[in-house]
């Protein structure tokens, strides 16, 4: 009889350190991300991540009553982390595309950005979008709708990079044609780079969205809502100007 009390005892302890483990992790939201994308998100100091979606994904946890981590990863790992649960939300510039939403869900969209052309100034072998041909060497950054627009629409001789800084690199060496990205991150770029610039016009707009787990519509309906109060009130365009003024 003291051996099952005491096993009784053991058993309720134990069941009592892991809920309050457990406890612990539900103070916390994680938002997966790619500090590569200024200025949506970047490291301010060489590893605190900063950035537009960070300031969104602070109201967020705010508004839940949680605290923030930021998992800082490759675009494709961030959207597959979400994807098996691993993260509660995605925020890295995300465009929606019908092939992504049958993976996640995705929120109302909060920015919109136009995709355009980075050139090395001194190669001057383009100078438009029309001057991008099947022998071109375009560099994108894997994953993102740049990279599904030259695949599937557009066929050249694509180069894909993990990170912009990666294919900025191989541009300024000469070793690609052009790079195409976002505009406002492609603005950052260049401003650390006086060998590059970025070409007027643009290739193709898109919008940007936060993602979520397939199903999981009570976060979603949440993020929407802190979302739509942000545009409101004008807090996504101060969060932009705080960070492009630096």
């Amino acid at each position: 009889m003291k051996k099952l009390i005491l096993g009784i005892v053991i058993a309720t302890l134990s069941l009592t350190i892991l809920l309050t483990g457990c406890g612990s992790s539900k103070d916390t939201i994680i938002m997966a991300t790619e500090a590569g994308f200024a200025p949506y998100e970047y490291t301010d100091d060489g590893k605190t991540v900063v950035g537009v979606d960070v300031d969104i994904a602070n109201e967020i946890a705010k508004a839940l009553g949680k605290k923030l981590q930021i998992d800082n990863t490759d675009f494709d790992s961030a959207l597959l982390s979400v994807q098996q649960g691993k993260a509660d939300f995605a925020a890295a510039g995300i465009s929606v595309t019908p092939d992504r939403q049958e993976d996640m869900d995705f929120s109302i969209e909060y920015a919109v950005s136009k995709q355009v052309i980075v050139v090395n100034k001194s190669a001057n072998r383009i100078n438009s979008a029309d001057d991008i041909k099947e022998d071109t060497k375009v560099g994108v950054q894997q994953g993102t709708v740049a990279d599904f627009y030259f695949t599937d629409d557009v066929k050249t001789d694509i180069k894909r990079y993990p990170k912009f800084l990666q294919a900025a690199e191989e541009l300024k060496n000469d070793k690609i044609d052009c790079v195409v990205m976002d505009s406002l991150p492609a603005e950052e770029m260049v401003k650390n780079n006086d060998s590059l610039e970025v070409l007027d016009g643009e290739v193709f707009t898109d919008s940007y969205a936060i993602a979520v787990q397939k199903g999981n519509q009570e976060l979603l309906d949440k993020i929407n809502d802190v979302l739509q109060k942000l545009l409101d009130e004008g807090k996504i365009d101060e969060f932009t100007v705080n960070h492009t003024t630096k």
